[in-house]
Formats: structure tokens, sequence, C-alpha cells
């Protein structure tokens, strides 16, 4: 492997409830040259969320005065006031530290970073097995009602459409087999860098 893997980026992006999250903090606990892009959004904070941990919260006023900055490297009001972004100064801070960016996106924010990343980057598309497999998944969290539940199954079947878009699809219909075909890819990736 380079010693200089500065500026490589991987993209992860799924609709809510694929597995993504799982399948990206299997890949942090396996390659330690990854590190993982906090980004930042508008949503509160759900229990058991940590401020520049699992993002960096910020009301929609904040938000927009940040991309009124030039901030970020790419944001999207997902849904209304409830914008997402990647901040330019936390992929220089993973860079500095000699390491790989790992993104965990939205859809069109990965379609987005590939673009700006181009061949410095891969990107891969988590999917459910089905739209109803990801119904179940989303309404074994207890987190949505039924409005918010058909949201997000209408946004995931609209952001299944872009799946073709990514470098890899992986359909995450066993764990397991899930986890040995992100590790493969990501090995594979760093290997040739």
């Amino acid at each position: 492997m380079c010693d200089d893997i500065r500026q490589k980026v991987i993209i992860v992006s799924a609709p809510s409830g694929a597995g993504k999250t799982t399948l990206i903090k299997h890949l942090l606990a396996t390659f330690p040259q990854l590190e993982f892009s906090v980004s930042a959004c508008s949503r509160p904070k759900r229990e058991n969320e940590v401020d520049g941990k699992d993002y960096y919260f910020m009301d929609v006023a904040a938000f927009k005065q940040k991309i009124n900055e030039n901030a970020f490297i790419e944001w999207e009001e997902v849904y209304p006031n409830h914008f997402y972004g990647t901040l330019k100064e936390e992929i220089n801070r993973i860079w500095n530290k000699n390491h790989i960016v790992l993104f965990d996106v939205d859809v069109k924010g990965g379609i987005n970073l590939k673009k700006i990343f181009r061949q410095k980057a891969i990107s891969i598309f988590i999917s459910p097995p089905s739209l109803e497999v990801l119904k179940q998944r989303l309404m074994n969290r207890h987190t949505e009602t039924a409005e918010s539940l058909d949201i997000r199954i209408e946004k995931a079947s609209y952001e299944m459409t872009f799946a073709s878009q990514f470098d890899y699809i992986i359909v995450n219909d066993q764990l397991e087999n899930a986890i040995t075909e992100i590790s493969d890819i990501v090995h594979h990736w760093i290997d040739g860098i």
C-alpha cells in the first residue's frame, strides 16, 4: 500500500433502514486508515446521539449561515428544514491525519460527492432486498409515525432509482454477506492506492 492516502474518500449511501450504519461501523473497526466524516445537520438530536460524534447539530439558521459562508463541500435539504451537509473543515481534519475519509451520506449527497472527488473516490450503494423488507426494518425501530414511515418508504423508492450511479451496489439481504462484500471492495481499493 502506498504511504500517501491523502485526499481519498469512500462514499456509502443508502435509503434509511438499509443497514448502512452497521456496515460503516464494521469498516471503521476493520480498517484503521479510515475515519468517519461527521456530517452537519439541522434536525433535532435523537436520544443517545452525541454532538460532534454522530453529527454536528445546528439549528436551521446556523446551517443556512454556513451555506452562505460556503463552508460545505455539499449539502442537501433532505426533508423540509432538515438540512444535511459535509463541512470542508471536516474533510481537511481527516486528510491532515493522512486518513481516508469515510462518508455516510444520503443518496443525492453520495452522487454529488462522487462528482466532486471523481477518481479519488469509490461510491457504494447499500440496497435493501425490497421495499417491504425496508418498511419492516423501519417499523422495528419504533421511531416512525405512520406518516413519517410513508414518507421514508416513498423517498427510499425514489432513491433506489439512483443506485446505478454508484460504483458498487450491495444488496443487504444477509448481513454477513453484505459485510464480506463491502470489506472486499474497500480492501481491494485501499490496496490499489
